[in-house]
C-alpha cells in the first residue's frame, strides 16, 4: 500500500504546474506596483474582461494612456495564442467605459 500511495501522490502532483509572472521593467505609473496573477481558465474572454474591469476600478483608470498601458501589461504577460481574446475583452470594456476616459 505504501508504494501504491506514493505513486498516486506523485502522479497527482504531476498534473499541477507552478507559474510566476512579473511585469516588465518599463511598466511605470499606476501599474508599477501591481501584482500579476496566473490563472487557468475555461473561459479566457470572460476572465480577461473581469480582470480588466477590476483593474479599471481598483486603479482608477481615467485616461486612454493608462488603458493602453494596461493592454500592454496583459499582452506582454500572456501567450500570443490569447492576444486576440485580450484585445476583444479590452474593446468590450472600453466601449462600456468610453464615456469617462479622456
Amino acid at each position: 500500500m505504501g508504494g501504491e500511495g506514493m505513486r498516486r501522490r506523485k502522479k497527482r502532483n504531476e498534473r499541477y504546474l507552478s507559474f510566476s509572472a512579473r511585469l516588465p521593467d518599463d511598466v511605470k505609473g499606476v501599474f508599477a506596483q501591481s501584482v500579476c496573477m496566473v490563472k487557468l481558465s475555461s473561459d479566457p474572454y470572460d476572465d480577461f474582461k473581469k480582470s480588466i474591469m477590476e483593474m479599471v476600478r481598483t486603479v482608477g483608470i481615467r485616461s486612454w494612456e493608462e488603458m493602453e498601458e494596461l493592454v500592454y501589461c496583459f499582452v506582454v504577460l500572456n501567450s500570443p495564442d490569447v492576444h486576440g481574446v485580450i484585445m476583444d475583452a479590452f474593446l468590450s470594456v472600453c466601449s462600456y467605459h468610453q464615456s469617462y476616459l479622456d
